[in-house]
């Protein structure tokens, strides 16, 4: 079932005075997801979809790298959506770039914008802040469009670091609701298999962050091999 009103609520708390620095921070510890905006790799005329879009850090990075693609962001914070509006209207780009308040695992959200269908669809550090995030993967699986693909990058279970720094970890992030979902990499093959695409799951960073792709061409789906 989707989010309550309550998620939104925390969500309002916990980034009522965050959002303004969310960005100079955030950088040092969310790691990946440059990575993610270039593998979008959207053709021109393309749509692609955030869930969880936050201050629209993503969007406008992804918009300014591809300029003749439209790009959408949904986030259940007014808080987060009030600075991401302003951010994306300070880099000209509201042209490109539509947000709207929704409930990322409501199946329902994205259809606020009246696309249909994303090409691309992708999640950063958004799952592990959402309760139901099983619900929010079926959202982005349902909007994908034919030969779409959805990207994942969060926080993973840190499995090759000291087990003091997972400790201290799990602990900070608690403060902020956040929780590394240690059921995503199974999560994510139930959802290829049930949407006949193929998966890539990688960690990065020794665990401590994980990327996933899910997409029906299996040859165009990220190696670090190949790079």
């Amino acid at each position: 079932m989707p989010a309550t009103a309550d998620t939104a609520r925390v969500m309002d708390a916990v980034y009522r005075n965050q959002r303004h620095f969310y960005d100079l921070t955030r950088k040092y510890y969310l790691l990946g997801r440059d990575l993610l905006i270039e593998r979008l790799e959207p053709e021109d005329g393309a749509s692609v979809l955030e869930l969880g879009c936050g201050t629209g850090r993503n969007l406008i990075a992804a918009a300014r790298r591809h300029p003749n693609v439209r790009f959408y962001g949904i986030d259940i914070s007014s808080e987060m959506l009030e600075t991401a509006t302003a951010n994306v209207a300070r880099a000209g780009l509201a042209d490109r770039i539509k947000l709207a308040k929704g409930d990322a695992s409501d199946t329902s959200a994205p259809s606020v914008f009246g696309e249909g269908a994303f090409d691309r669809v992708f999640y950063s550090y958004t799952l592990s802040m959402i309760p139901v995030w099983r619900e929010a993967l079926q959202t982005g699986a349902g909007v994908l469009a034919e030969g779409g693909r959805i990207l994942v990058v969060d926080f993973g279970q840190q499995e090759r670091l000291p087990g003091w720094f997972r400790a201290l970890l799990h602990a900070w992030l608690a403060k902020f609701h956040v929780t590394p979902r240690a059921g995503l990499d199974a999560e994510l093959t139930d959802l290829a298999a049930a949407e006949g695409l193929q998966k890539r799951f990688l960690a990065l960073y020794r665990g401590y962050a994980v990327y996933a792709e899910l997409g029906a061409d299996g040859a165009s789906l990220y190696s670090p091999a190949t790079k």
